[in-house]
């Protein structure tokens, strides 16, 4: 990373890896015995979805939504556009949206 665009590093990689490493462990003994279908919000969730996959002791499904509410503006419209939806039901599910 370039030090030129970055003003202050909040979290380090490795705190980061070490809270979503906390984060799958809490969330595998929450759904212990099912499985979890993740639904991930795109584009901007997909490598945090990567990360904590990999930290999942319980079998996961996993889909992917596209929304919008700002269209070509930089504020929100207020108003969310699904621009891709689930490919599936998720009816009687353990869903988490990842985001």
């Amino acid at each position: 990373m370039s030090q030129k665009y970055v003003q202050k590093v909040l979290l380090s990689k490795e705190e980061i890896a070490e809270k979503i490493a906390l984060l799958g462990e809490q969330i595998s003994r929450d759904y212990a015995g099912k499985e979890i279908f993740l639904i991930c919000v795109l584009k901007g969730a997909v490598i945090f979805l990567a990360d904590l996959m990999r930290q999942l002791k319980v079998p996961v499904q996993v889909d992917f939504m596209a929304v919008s509410s700002y269209g070509a503006a930089t504020e929100s419209s207020g108003v969310v556009r699904i621009m891709k939806d689930l490919d599936g039901s998720i009816e009687g599910k353990h869903c988490l949206i990842v985001e």
